[in-house]
């Protein structure tokens, strides 16, 4: 039963009671809450170290330079490949017609070098006729 106070109210300690503000609920809410604040901060520094690691391992970019149309089933492709010096890399590349389709594809390794930007040209066959040539995608290996 609820004590009526002399005001002729209940007393605010039921009040809180029955509407879950007691202590100790107030104290259970703020460990939940503690314990999240603490985990969500444990996945960002994960994240932030796992991001971090990931790029330790250098970088690798590569620019069109140019291309060629040899013949019907031939493009030759330029291009620079800037990475780590005394690295060695692959790049992918490809040669497309004009409505887009890949028609010729290679995969290219360019060796270690004592500068850090390097110059490099290579003739990919292709199944048809081309009007482009370019990179895929290089990576370092």
């Amino acid at each position: 039963m609820t004590a009526i106070g002399r005001t002729g109210h209940a007393d605010d300690n039921d009040l809180a009671e029955r509407y879950g503000r007691t202590p100790s609920i107030k104290r259970r809410n703020r460990r939940l809450y503690t314990a999240l604040a603490v985990l969500v901060g444990i996945v960002v520094v994960a994240w932030v170290i796992w991001a971090g690691l990931d790029q330790a391992g250098g970088s690798i970019e590569a620019q069109d330079t140019s291309h060629r149309i040899l013949d019907d089933k031939t493009v030759s492709i330029s291009f620079l490949v800037s990475m780590p010096i005394g690295s060695t890399a692959r790049c992918a590349l490809q040669v497309q017609n004009d409505a887009h389709g890949i028609v010729g594809w290679k995969i290219v390794k360019i060796p270690a070098s004592k500068l850090y930007t390097t110059g490099h040209t290579e003739t990919v066959r292709t199944a048809e006729q081309a009007v482009t040539g370019l990179i895929y995608r290089c990576w370092l290996t």
